[in-house]
């Protein structure tokens, strides 16, 4: 059965850090099973391994945010990977992301902390929390197959299987 793709985008920016907040720009990357090359995470109990191994967020997304008066800028709450282009909301558990040779699978929705509060209005990071504000969470994924991502690779999204 051929998967049903739901949207196109592109990424728009690479984020790694040797921990915390915020990540720096790096133009290509090695995605391994378990991590993005270069990043690390201070909190290993909240981030990182197999079914955390790349946080994504939405340039679109951002954007917005910026309108509504947040400082944010990709990289600044700790996605690896800022896309464009998808409707973020229909990006769910399941879907599945290619990017080159590369196979994301997104595994949960994220739980914004304080640590990323200096990205919005009054430290209210819980703007981007799933439970309050449907569609508008960072994502994490695992790595089906890993290789090299670079800023302005498209982003081919998949329905999660039925």
């Amino acid at each position: 059965m051929e998967a049903k793709e739901v949207g196109r985008g592109r990424i728009e920016s690479i984020n790694i850090s040797s921990g915390g907040v915020p990540k720096k720009y790096a133009f290509v990357v090695n995605v391994q099973r378990d991590r993005v090359e270069g990043d690390d995470q201070e909190n290993k109990a909240h981030h990182g391994g197999p079914e955390k191994a790349v946080c994504l967020y939405s340039k679109d997304l951002i954007d917005e945010l910026v309108r509504e008066g947040h400082p944010i800028v990709p990289g600044s709450t700790g996605e690896n990977l800022t896309i464009s282009g998808l409707r973020w909301s229909e990006i769910v558990p399941g879907t599945r992301l290619r990017i080159g040779e590369v196979v994301l699978e997104v595994a949960s929705y994220t739980s914004p902390c304080k640590k990323i509060g200096a990205s919005f209005r009054d430290n209210y990071f819980n703007r981007i929390s799933q439970k309050l504000f449907p569609g508008w969470s960072r994502l994490y994924a695992r790595v089906l197959s890993t290789g090299q991502v670079k800023v302005g690779s498209e982003v081919i999204a998949e329905a999660p299987n039925a």
